[in-house]
């Protein structure tokens, strides 16, 4: 088996101005961790944060991260929920139900990239759907009961109906995707140049315009978030065209961004996991993390 690689060159030699970011998936050494206080009373590292999800199911977080799926429940209280995996992708499409891509644990065997990949029990197991040792998608969306995945092997967007086959779409250096929840075919990138924009559902992208965004979450037809490489959380209404601050998520680099709803919003930063119930306005602390050498 190949040794595991953590970051693609087209992602990451290619976007100069989002390397900040993209450079935290690069380790595989010392982690930056965060020491929660589980109900079993051991600690869990959680290491560089890859996505964020609410589960209808239960309502309670779960962060993908590059040791394990965690839950944190209301109070706080944080839990691995399966095994120490690295999840790259990772999205929520229905209760119980996850979508995730990325590596296996050290030592567990498999194959280096695990292609797609769905849990039904909310994280605790997976099983392949797809693509197994051929891609390793670093984002993941889910939207007109359709797959959306940029594939960090060869920065090709994906994308399918089934879970099983995909269509083959552009190529492209980009970090995030995101898509319309009105319109497949309207289908949104973040690259070093701005944010590039496809109307025939990712077959062609124009050059990137607007500001320069990490991660991206579009929501509701009127509600579309971006958050730049500082964390300052953006807003647009009229799907990307203009955009307004509405605040900062604390911690620097930002990791991962899911807007659950309009007012709801959940970040991951450098030294946190942080919600907001007032559109970015404010943020409150869900998961702490302390930052360690390597990242």
């Amino acid at each position: 088996m190949k040794p595991r690689r953590r970051l693609r060159p087209v992602t990451a030699l290619t976007t100069a101005l989002l390397a900040t970011v993209l450079t935290a998936c690069s380790s595989s050494g010392s982690d930056t961790s965060a020491t929660s206080s589980p109900s079993d009373g051991s600690s869990i590292s959680v290491s560089h944060i890859h996505g964020l999800g609410i589960d209808p199911a239960d309502q309670r977080l779960y962060v993908a991260t590059h040791e394990g799926v965690i839950a944190v429940a209301a109070d706080g209280t944080a839990t691995r929920v399966g095994d120490k995996a690295d999840y790259m992708g990772f999205t929520v499409i229905g209760a119980r139900t996850f979508l995730g891509s990325g590596h296996p644990a050290e030592g567990s065997g498999g194959h280096a990239n695990r292609g797609l990949i769905e849990s039904t029990d909310s994280g605790k197991t997976w099983k392949t759907l797809s693509l197994a040792g051929k891609t390793d998608f670093h984002a993941l969306k889910y939207a007109h009961d359709t797959v959306y995945g940029y594939d960090s092997t060869s920065g090709i967007l994906r994308v399918s109906k089934n879970r099983t086959t995909w269509d083959t779409r552009a190529r492209l250096a980009a970090l995030d995707i995101a898509v319309s929840p009105t319109d497949p075919d309207t289908v949104l990138a973040t690259t070093e140049q701005g944010i590039a924009r496809s109307t025939n559902g990712g077959k062609t992208f124009a050059g990137g315009a607007g500001p320069v965004l990490a991660f991206l979450s579009w929501p509701k037809p009127d509600t579309l978030y971006g958050i730049d490489t500082a964390g300052v959380l953006n807003r647009s209404t009229d799907g990307g065209a203009t955009w307004t601050k509405t605040g900062t998520v604390p911690g620097g680099q930002p990791q991962a961004l899911t807007a659950v709803d309009a007012q709801r919003v959940l970040a991951a930063t450098q030294n946190g996991v942080y919600e907001s119930r007032d559109g970015g306005k404010t943020f409150t602390e869900q998961l702490p993390v302390t930052t360690g050498e390597g990242h």
